[in-house]
């Protein structure tokens, strides 16, 4: 398959933190390859390696050795301005917390990565992603007077605005009761298929991992089933 047809690419990736203790290894030679369109669920035990593995992805945190391939570009040796750029062009990101910014309005936090990249028409585009996650009644409203369900609709909202090519899901769910859970996960997976975009999405949750074409299981920080594209 051409390298073009891939959007992550990692080989021998390791992640070694410091600690009082010594130093901990949370990732042990990942090797993982996800094509563009797929949607691919990352299952396995609390601290085996699953949050940092998608930190490491968007460029949050810097892998220890090791290759990181996002949309064919190696991002291992970014200085910081270009894994912000980055991330406003290739990646959207999607956490258990809604990292809204609470002074803000919905329609302004879904326009903020849109005006950083530059767009001219960032209002436009925040209203009409938030209208397509069903909050098109909420645009002025603060996060505080949202309900959980209603931010994590936010939070979604402005990870799709910029039409990313990848976005990383860390169990975004985790929040919410299972059954507006539930409508924020048929929202992720309408969208996705909607811009055709890909998704790394990490659960606990057997049944959402297998709503994705394909399952990878961590295990003690290193890929156990699951690693490679078909």
């Amino acid at each position: 398959m051409p390298e073009a047809d891939f959007v992550v690419q990692v080989a021998d990736l390791t992640l070694t933190v410091p600690a009082a203790s010594g130093p901990v290894n949370i990732l042990r030679g990942v090797d993982m390859t996800v094509r563009s369109g797929e949607a691919v669920g990352i299952v396995g035990p609390s601290g085996s390696g699953k949050t940092s593995l998608l930190m490491v992805l968007a460029g949050l945190e810097r892998a220890s050795s090791g290759s990181v391939r996002i949309a064919g570009r190696e991002i291992t040796g970014l200085d910081e301005d270009a894994l912000a750029r980055l991330r406003r062009q290739e990646i959207g990101i999607v956490f258990q917390a809604f990292h809204l910014i609470p002074t803000m309005t919905a329609l302004e936090n879904v326009a903020i990565p849109l005006e950083l990249a530059g767009a001219t028409d960032a209002m436009d585009r925040a209203g009409a992603s938030l209208r397509a996650v069903g909050l098109g009644h909420r645009l002025d409203h603060l996060p505080g007077q949202l309900s959980g369900g209603e931010q994590q609709r936010v939070a979604l909202a402005r990870a799709f605005a910029p039409a990313p090519r990848l976005l990383l899901a860390d169990e975004p769910t985790g929040n919410l009761d299972r059954a507006t859970g539930g409508v924020v996960m048929d929202l992720l997976f309408d969208l996705r298929a909607r811009h055709g975009t890909t998704l790394l999405l990490i659960t606990h949750d057997p049944a959402l991992a297998d709503r994705c074409g394909r399952v990878v299981r961590i295990a003690d920080g290193r890929v156990a089933e699951g690693q490679m594209t078909p």
